[in-house]
């Protein structure tokens, strides 16, 4: 009579170990609460399944709150990218001394993750109605900010300004590698050639460079387009972007329906996905180039 095969053990390295904290808190923060919002998106309160919810986000002020949203996330990336990028190739092409890559580099990395309420009440006190720069403008110069240059820190530039504190070090965290990865020789075969500075940077640098600069700036756009914390900390509800309607009709301050929330939420997924695939792919092909 034979014996029974005795059974396989199953034998996992002990470096999985490592990734079980981590795979652990992805599954409880990221993917169940996406899928609950995405399932919620597509219910009634009875549970039962409906589209009304999609089809409501075309009702009252969602448009425009989308709208509003986009167009602050488009300003904040466009200031960020452009300002970042001159940052970074300032440090890393030698205009300013070498010894400033090394802290602003570490500013930076400190910087990007920057805000919520910290960063909201930071700058209140520094361009609100009795902020430092405020007051020190109009007690030394007679200058209002309001009044004489339009701005106020509660409006659409006030916000934009604000996202930029997170925006730029992002920014140049991403861009600085790209840039360290132009090759000298490709400058020296361009100055041999008779090109000048100019020259090279319009015909190889920055269509090399683009790629990058693009996917960068698809996830500086969706940085700015699901940051919560910060908007509803500086603004309340004096302005009418998607994380503050959000907030609002999960709560039950205009409508009180958590499933037309869900559907905005869901909105939000969809767009900031769409911009971080496109970061994705476009950081894939950039590092074609730069290899």
């Amino acid at each position: 009579m034979t014996k029974a095969a005795p059974a396989r053990r199953l034998n996992l390295p002990l470096t999985w170990l490592g990734l079980m904290p981590f795979t652990i808190f992805i599954l409880l923060f990221l993917i169940l609460p996406t899928a609950h919002i995405v399932i919620g998106a597509f219910q009634t309160r009875d549970g039962s399944f409906t589209f009304q919810n999609i089809i409501d986000l075309n009702t009252g002020t969602i448009p425009s709150s989308y709208w509003i949203s986009v167009k602050i996330s488009l300003a904040s990336a466009s200031l960020g990218a452009l300002i970042g990028f001159a940052m970074a190739a300032a440090v890393t092409f030698g205009a300013v001394p070498r010894w400033v890559k090394s802290p602003l580099l570490t500013f930076s990395g400190v910087a990007s993750n920057f805000a919520g309420v910290p960063l909201a009440f930071a700058f209140l006190a520094t361009f609100g109605p009795v902020g430092l720069v405020t007051l020190f403008l109009r007690n030394n110069f007679g200058i209002v900010l309001q009044r004489d240059l339009g701005f106020n820190i509660l409006s659409f530039w006030g916000l934009t300004v604000t996202y930029l504190f997170f925006q730029i070090p992002l920014m140049i965290l991403i861009i600085t590698p790209a840039l360290e990865g132009l090759r000298k020789e490709w400058r020296e075969a361009a100055q041999v050639l008779g090109a000048t500075s100019l020259q090279y940077w319009r015909m190889v640098a920055l269509p090399i460079l683009f790629p990058s600069l693009l996917g960068t700036f698809a996830l500086l756009f969706a940085n700015a387009f699901g940051a919560v914390a910060t908007a509803i900390a500086l603004t309340g509800s004096s302005l009418n972007i998607v994380p503050i309607q959000l907030y609002a009709q999960i709560r039950g301050d205009v409508l009180g329906n958590p499933n037309l929330g869900y559907a905005m939420a869901f909105g939000m997924i969809v767009v900031t996905a769409i911009a971080n695939v496109l970061y994705i792919w476009l950081r894939i092909r950039a590092e074609r180039w730069l290899k």
